[in-house]
């Protein structure tokens, strides 16, 4: 189980720092509303253009605990709580505005790791 927990939170990390720095002006199947970039997706989603770098720092900050948590267990909850929390409000964005399904997979996958990482951090 402790491999499989360590490789989640690579995945989870290696996510959010792929969509958040590399790709975070690129346009991608996965944008909500066909968006070309991150702030266009925000604004698809009826968002404020201020909620983008918030969102970020949140996302990143949260990936950075679950890698620091590879050596600190004891901090692996807030990151895969946090996480957890923000993939749930990504699914609704998706939802809000009707994308189908398939955009929502990338958030939905990440809300299913942060709740096993979650679910290993309280056994």
């Amino acid at each position: 189980m402790d491999t499989l927990i360590l490789i989640l939170k690579i995945i989870i990390a290696l996510g959010i720092i792929n969509v958040w720095i590399f790709r975070f002006n690129k346009p991608t199947e996965w944008r909500g509303g066909e968006a070309q970039n991150m702030n266009d997706e925000f604004l698809k989603y009826g968002l404020p253009t201020w909620f983008v770098p918030v969102i970020g720092f949140l996302k990143i900050g949260f990936a950075t605990i679950l890698v620091l948590s590879i050596w600190n267990p004891e901090i692996a909850i807030i990151g895969a709580t946090g996480m957890a929390i923000l993939m749930i409000g990504a699914i609704g964005m998706h939802i809000k505005i009707g994308d189908s399904i398939k955009r929502s997979v990338p958030a939905f996958l990440m809300l299913v790791m942060s709740a096993v990482i979650i679910y290993s951090s309280l056994q």
